[in-house]
């Protein structure tokens, strides 16, 4: 019995500076699929053995109009099947129509955002969907209870004021000591989201970003913080890898990495 769909969201239309995170999710499976790597998380689980998960594709996302309807109904269809969601973005606009979803069904629900930004912006060039205003929408529709940023390195002043509005938990990147362990000092209990940006990863180890924000996490620090949870992982989505900015296909592996490791927490 599957516990958890895989679905590719290949949209970049509310992306600011740069496109090019649409062509991620294949970009993904082909770097976990090269043979340059294999399919086990570090725990030994073998995800290409495991049948409790099931790879759904891509959703079609080239109507702009209609884009965020199917991604929230599409969502909302796996959820009332008793699946968790994990998704490889696209750009980060497309965690809002996800929680759309999610936040009819977990009320409690807690967000655990990686990132070096706080997506928090009202609007961007007067795009209140930009990829910069996610969590913004998120908390004034109360699609969670809280909401939990790590790697944050960029706030500025309207920011600044976002996060004291919707009472946003902020652990700056200056502020990150190795070893903190999130759910014992935030004391975070029920159900969890990870949104995970690649950018709040350094440009050194993950350059295939739109938007590079150096003095960010390490890889080991991202991974150590998700084999650290302990509270169920309801969903996850892995955004704003963008492949026409990438090395040798660096990123596209890190994001690979990232997806066996988050999967195999939500199993």
């Amino acid at each position: 019995m599957h516990k958890v769909a895989l679905m590719g969201i290949p949209l970049d239309y509310n992306s600011s500076h740069h496109r090019g995170p649409a062509l991620a999710p294949q970009k993904i499976r082909d770097a976990l699929n090269s043979g340059s790597m294999n399919w086990c998380a570090e725990s030994g689980l073998d995800l290409k053995k495991e049948l409790s998960w099931t790879d759904l594709g891509d959703i079609e996302c080239t109507d702009e109009i209609l884009a965020f309807q199917k991604i929230e109904a599409m969502v909302t269809h796996q959820i009332q099947n008793d699946l968790k969601v994990l998704t490889l973005g696209g750009d980060h606009s497309i965690t809002y129509p996800i929680l759309s979803a999610y936040g009819r069904f977990y009320p409690d629900l807690t967000i655990i955002h990686f990132d070096a930004h706080p997506d928090l912006y009202d609007e961007l060039d007067g795009n209140p969907f930009s990829h910069a205003c996610p969590f913004a929408r998120i908390m004034e529709e109360e699609l969670a209870s809280r909401l939990i940023q790590v790697g944050i390195r960029t706030i500025n002043p309207h920011q600044a004021e976002q996060i004291e509005r919707f009472k946003v938990e902020v652990i700056e990147m200056k502020d990150w000591e190795p070893g903190f362990d999130i759910e014992e000092k935030l004391e975070i209990e029920g159900p969890i989201y990870l949104s995970i940006d690649i950018d709040a990863l350094d440009p050194s180890c993950a350059p295939g970003v739109s938007h590079y924000e150096p003095g960010g996490f390490m890889v080991r620090d991202v991974l150590n913080i998700i084999q650290n949870l302990s509270c169920n992982v309801v969903g996850a989505d892995i955004v704003e890898y963008n492949p026409k900015q990438d090395i040798n296909d660096m990123t596209a592996f890190v994001a690979a990495k990232l997806f066996k490791e988050v999967l195999a927490k939500m199993l």
